[in-house]
C-alpha cells in the first residue's frame, strides 16, 4: 500500500514525505553512538547531492554529460570535505533524485524537499536512538538467547 500524502497528513507542504521515515530507517542503529556518525554522513550527503542537483538541473537541465559531470563534482567535493564513503552515497542517490525524477516543480523545490524529508527523519532516527537506551538492548538480546 502506498502512503499518500496528497493532503499533507503526514508532513505539510513535503510532496514525497516518504523519504523520511525512509531516513529514519536507515539512520536507525542500536545506540545512539552508532547512528549519530550514520546520521551525519547522511545529512552531509543529502545536501551535498541537493545543492549540486538543484544547480546542475537548472543550468544544464537533462543532459547525460551534465549528470557524470555532477557525479564527479560531488565526488570532488566528499573528498575536499573529508567526509566518508557513505557521505558520498547518500549525495549520489540524492542527485539522482532531484535530477532524473520527472518532477512538476523547478529543481530547487525538489532539493529543498528533499532535504527537509531526509532531516525530519535522521532527526527521528536520532530520537529513537536516544530513547532506546544501551542497557534495554543487551537485555534483549540475552533474553532472547535463554
Amino acid at each position: 500500500m502506498a502512503m499518500d500524502n496528497s493532503e499533507g497528513l503526514l508532513w505539510p507542504k513535503l510532496p514525497e514525505a516518504y523519504w523520511a521515515p525512509i531516513s529514519t530507517l536507515i539512520g536507525m542503529q542500536s545506540t545512539l553512538g552508532a547512528s549519530l556518525p550514520v546520521s551525519v554522513q547522511h545529512f552531509a550527503g543529502t545536501a551535498i547531492g541537493a545543492a549540486v542537483g538543484a544547480v546542475t538541473a537548472t543550468y544544464f537541465h537533462e543532459s547525460v554529460w551534465a549528470f557524470g559531470i555532477a557525479v564527479l563534482v560531488i565526488g570532488l567535493l566528499c573528498a575536499v570535505l573529508r567526509v566518508e564513503r557513505g557521505a558520498y552515497r547518500y549525495a549520489a542517490t540524492t542527485l539522482v533524485i532531484v535530477m532524473l525524477v520527472s518532477r512538476s516543480t523547478s529543481a530547487w523545490r525538489i532539493a529543498i524537499h528533499r532535504s527537509f524529508e531526509v532531516s525530519i527523519g535522521i532527526a527521528v532516527g536520532l530520537a529513537v536512538a536516544a530513547l532506546w537506551p544501551e542497557q534495554w538492548s543487551g537485555k534483549l538480546e540475552k533474553k532472547g538467547k535463554s
